[in-house]
């Protein structure tokens, strides 16, 4: 298919805080994005993963678990997925 290869085209910060924007964009693609596919998304890094995780499984909103890579997706009522990241020390 069209996915093409990952790579980090860059990664915003205000130099202030540790939040950051990470842009990406799949180097062999050649149509148009679509939010539909769930290849772009929202991501946040917790150092509460377990606990959150264990809360999105009561809330019947986890819609993907990744257990090899240790993150897992949750789905917003507009059908957009947003990954949750354990913080790694």
């Amino acid at each position: 298919g069209g996915r093409g290869r990952l790579l980090q085209a860059g990664v915003l910060g205000d130099g202030e805080t540790g939040f950051r924007l990470e842009l990406t964009w799949l180097r062999d693609r050649t149509e148009p994005y679509d939010l539909g596919e769930q290849e772009f998304h929202l991501a946040f890094v917790t150092d509460r993963f377990d606990a959150l995780l264990a809360r999105h499984r009561a809330m019947g909103c986890v819609c993907f678990e990744n257990p090899d890579m240790g993150v897992y997706f949750i789905e917003d009522p507009d059908g957009y997925w947003i990954e949750l990241v354990p913080e790694r020390g």
